[in-house]
């Protein structure tokens, strides 16, 4: 029985300290004054907007590239197991997700595959600084490597 017990409070702190994770649902558009964004060319979007579940993160981006306008729509899985979205040109996008030990912030890791038939790699944190949601992105490929940080207010 002391066993039992035992076991049962080591869970409960174990639980406890795994800390509860950060929810970032909401309709975020982009600071440009707060973010560090590249100089030639931005992967940053105007605006996010971010559906979160128990299980799943909906990511719609919303933009403007080289004069056009995009959205994209990401649907990630929140217990560490691959999805695939669409990604550029009617590619496959595979992302993982991983959230830091505390939940204060989520890693997506992506691969898709690039023009020249190669893959590239982008690495997004989600994390909350105060209230805006702050996105470290980096990025890279056969075209070099990027890294940017948005800072997004709420709406």
């Amino acid at each position: 029985m002391k066993k039992l017990i035992y076991l049962l409070a080591l869970s409960m702190i174990s639980i406890a300290s795994m800390g509860e994770r950060i929810n970032f649902s909401g309709t975020w558009k982009l600071n440009n004054e707060k973010s560090i964004l590249s100089d030639q060319v931005s992967l940053a979007p105007n605006q996010i907007i971010v559906t979160q579940t128990s299980d799943m993160l909906v990511v719609e981006k919303r933009g403007s590239f080289q004069g056009q306008e995009y959205v994209t729509i990401d649907k990630i899985s929140l217990d560490g197991k691959e999805c695939v979205n669409g990604g550029f040109m009617g590619g496959e996008k595979k992302s993982t997700a991983v959230w830091a030990k505390d939940g204060k912030s989520l890693t997506i890791s992506s691969k898709l595959p690039t023009q020249d038939k190669g893959e590239a790699t982008m690495v997004e944190v989600f994390l909350m600084e105060e209230s805006n949601l702050k996105v470290k992105l980096n990025a890279s490929s056969s075209m070099g490597e990027m890294a940017e940080i948005y800072l997004l207010d709420k709406q």
